[in-house]
């Protein structure tokens, strides 16, 4: 069986303007994305922090899209309920912020949300096969920047990465 992969457009709003988030967002939809990129940075995973759940359940009482809420956070088990009763569609944590990934996954989706899994560019995306190959995420984010800061330089070096994640999971992208 050949899964036909889809490109999708999933803008990051933390460069929108904050105090317009609702309009920024539809503007977004209305431009053509696919889903909206919610931000969500804890202050101890990564040095920032940003928007939580109080701000998406605000962005949902406005919005019909898509929001994959990208968990850049200590302790992404303790936020699934949270994110569910705010509105997110998915929610993506990173694979180095727990021990457990696979449980992780299994909550989220238990919380009536898609899993997704977050990798970081010194993070091996072997540490993720086993996860994609048991069906437990529905997506993966290669990260091609380093999590908890906008504006920064396009790695890439990291699509060697984007594409192993890419292909079948019958080709041995495991021994490479």
């Amino acid at each position: 069986m050949t899964t036909t992969l889809k490109a999708l457009i999933a803008p990051s709003m933390l460069s929108s303007d904050f105090s317009n988030l609702a309009s920024e967002s539809e503007r977004m939809v209305t431009a053509g994305a696919d889903w909206l990129h919610l931000d969500v940075m804890d202050g101890h995973f990564v040095p920032n922090l940003t928007l939580g759940p109080p701000i998406v359940a605000a962005l949902r009482k406005n919005s019909t899209a898509f929001f994959d809420c990208h968990a850049m956070v200590s302790e992404p088990g303790k936020w699934i309920k949270d994110f569910a009763d705010a509105g997110a569609n998915q929610l993506t944590f990173h694979v180095e912020a727990v021990k457990d990934a696979a449980a992780i996954a299994k909550a989220i989706r238990d919380a009536g949300m898609r899993a997704g899994v977050a990798v970081k560019p010194k993070t091996d995306g072997k540490d993720v096969y086993a996860l994609c190959d048991a069906g437990l995420v529905d997506m993966v984010l290669v990260m091609t920047v380093e999590p908890g800061f906008g504006g920064q330089s396009f790695m890439s070096d990291q699509m060697d990465k984007v594409r192993d994640f890419a292909l079948p999971l019958s080709v041995s992208r495991h021994s490479s």
